[in-house]
């Protein structure tokens, strides 16, 4: 057995962890908002809350279900498919997110590839010039570089990417 599943979890949850801590600090000099995909239960959104205090912090998800201290302001919230709100969102903000994050994929790791390489593409034209995209799984870009994990990120369970120009 490599690891349980309760390893693979906490793997996960110190990388995300880590990543968005480097995240936030590198885009300090990048304007623009930052895109939550996925809610969930709200710890992340909650987490950048405290770490970007400062930021406009937009979260796409298909239903609200978070912990009441982790809801955003219903005008900080796209309901919906992610794949009729990215669009919508790149008409409504153009290319100024300065962060995404993404946690998106469920516990099967061929379908979260092939969910990876179809969202790829409409969240690529989001990024600012200098802009992060955080991901739990890798994704696919064509003009964004990956970057290396920061300390404390356990490799394969974080992947970061920048607009470079």
């Amino acid at each position: 057995m490599s690891q349980s599943r309760l390893d693979l979890f906490v793997d996960r949850m110190v990388s995300q962890r880590a990543c968005l801590d480097y995240a936030a600090a590198a885009i300090a000099d990048v304007p623009g908002p930052v895109f939550e995909l996925g809610l969930g239960n709200g710890r992340t959104y909650h987490h950048m809350c405290h770490i970007m205090p400062t930021r406009d912090i937009f979260v796409f998800e298909r239903a609200i279900a978070s912990h009441p201290d982790s809801t955003p302001p219903e005008g900080q919230v796209l309901l919906g498919d992610v794949y009729d709100t990215l669009p919508q969102a790149l008409e409504r903000f153009g290319p100024t997110a300065a962060l995404i994050h993404a946690d998106l994929g469920g516990h099967d790791r061929v379908k979260n590839d092939i969910f990876a390489r179809n969202v790829s593409p409409l969240v690529e034209p989001l990024l600012a010039v200098g802009g992060l995209m955080v991901a739990s799984d890798r994704m696919y870009f064509e003009g964004l570089v990956e970057q290396p994990l920061p300390e404390g990120a356990v490799l394969g369970r974080c992947f970061i990417y920048k607009r470079v120009a």
